[in-house]
Order: structure tokens, then C-alpha cells, then sequence
């Protein structure tokens, strides 16, 4: 079988450092609009972080947001545009953190967006800090000693939002081993999915390596998926109606 470049991913080289998943997921999600025949329909709205890079790479429409306000730009999106696949692209820093009240409410509206959240445990793009996803002990820029309590417990977006009535579709997944990459794909394409059935708000949390952030080698980085953030983070499907 041959592997092509999907149309929905441009000619262009990857800048992301050694070991990050973000071209893995970027990868994925071409594939899926592609599949479902809807990439001159998608407009993705991309945030600031290494999330803010996704227009070098996608072959679609994509609108920038402030820290953590891409669901309230979706959401005006999707009003104005209600034809149109509105999808988010969010780390953890800018969903949990800044963003937090954004994907809170946007999620207990039922706003017919999907939202594709990366969580690697750390702002990757300005140094490695602590993020509200960074793990009990975890050692970052700002916790040099790790994580303590006085930080508060690592936030668990899929069970904090799954119980909301307007959450459709919420489904935590990790793409360190090429079985979770395919079952990936399967999450990401339901969310679009969901989507063109308008279902209502879809979110897919998707666990990715940060080598750099984490300041280990990258097949290290995987190690450290399959056995602290699964640990913490159980790989499932949190809802599905």
C-alpha cells in the first residue's frame, strides 16, 4: 500500500521538535476531513502555543484566537457559518488554564463544534512551565522540585466536561504506539461526525509527547506515556450519545 500526503495537509516541513506529537495529530485529522470529504468546509481556529502553527501545515481554513478563547471564536463561527466544520486545536495551557472557563461554558451550551485537545503536560511552546495538566512530582521550569498539592491535583478535562448535558461526545486517547494512533483516527473522525450530525459539543483529549518540555529523550517521552499519564489519565471514552 502506498502512503500518500493527504490534500487536506500541505507540502511543507515539519518545524515541530524531535519527538512531538503534534505532526502525528496533524496527520491524523487531514486524513479524517479528507475521508469525510469536508475539507472546503472546515475552518479550524488555532490558539497561541505550538497549537498557533497549525496553518503551516493544514490545507484548510484556519482563524487565529487569544489564549485560550478559540471556543468562544467557534462558537461565533459556527453561529454565522452554521454550514461550516468548526473545529478547535488547543494544549493544555491554553484549554485548562486561560481557556478554562471557555470550554466550560462552550461545552454546557451544547455548541455543535469539535474540539481537539492536546495534553502534554506542560506549555511546550515557552519553556516547559507547569500547566494545570503537569503530573503530582512532575519536574518542569516551575516546579523545579515537582509538582506538589499546593499546585492542586492535575485537572481531568474528560470527566470535568462529560457530565455537562451539552457534551455530546468526550473521548481521551494517546497516540505513543501506532494500535493508539489508529484508535486515534477512530475518536477524531466521530467527532467530525458528530458534528455533521449535529450532535453538539464533541471533544477529543489526545495524549502527546513533549520531549523538549519534558527534557528526556523521545523514545523516552513515549515510556512516559504509557506509564505515568495513562496511570492519570485513563485512556476511554467518557461519553457517547
Amino acid at each position: 500500500m502506498n502512503f500518500q500526503r493527504p490534500e487536506s495537509l500541505k507540502d511543507s516541513c515539519n518545524h515541530y521538535c524531535p519527538g512531538c506529537g503534534h505532526g502525528i495529530i496533524h496527520r491524523i485529522m487531514a486524513e479524517s476531513i479528507d475521508e469525510l470529504n469536508i475539507r472546503e468546509k472546515v475552518i479550524a481556529i488555532a490558539p497561541v502555543g505550538c497549537a498557533v502553527f497549525g496553518y503551516f501545515y493544514w490545507n484548510f481554513d484556519t482563524a487565529e484566537a487569544a489564549h485560550g478563547r478559540p471556543p468562544a471564536v467557534a462558537t461565533g463561527i459556527k453561529r454565522v457559518m452554521p454550514d461550516r466544520v468548526v473545529i478547535t486545536y488547543q494544549g493544555d495551557g491554553d484549554l485548562a488554564a486561560i481557556g478554562g472557563n471557555e470550554i466550560l461554558h462552550a461545552a454546557n451550551r451544547g455548541e455543535n463544534i469539535t474540539v481537539f485537545f492536546v495534553n502534554n503536560a506542560c506549555y511546550g511552546m515557552t519553556g516547559g512551565q507547569m500547566a494545570p495538566t503537569t503530573l503530582l512530582n512532575q519536574i518542569t521550569t516551575t516546579t523545579p522540585k515537582g509538582r506538589t498539592l499546593e499546585d492542586g491535583w492535575p485537572v481531568k478535562i474528560c470527566e470535568l466536561l462529560s457530565p455537562l448535558e451539552g457534551t455530546c461526545y468526550a473521548e481521551r486517547v494517546t497516540i505513543h504506539t501506532p494500535k493508539n494512533i489508529l484508535k486515534t483516527k477512530k475518536a477524531v473522525k466521530k467527532a467530525l461526525e458528530n458534528q455533521l450530525k449535529k450532535k453538539g459539543f464533541s471533544i477529543v483529549e489526545i495524549l502527546s509527547m513533549c520531549p523538549t518540555g519534558w527534557k528526556v529523550p523521545a523514545e523516552e517521552s513515549i515510556d512516559l506515556i504509557e506509564k505515568k499519564m495513562t496511570e492519570y489519565f485513563p485512556p476511554g471514552v467518557y461519553k457517547d450519545v
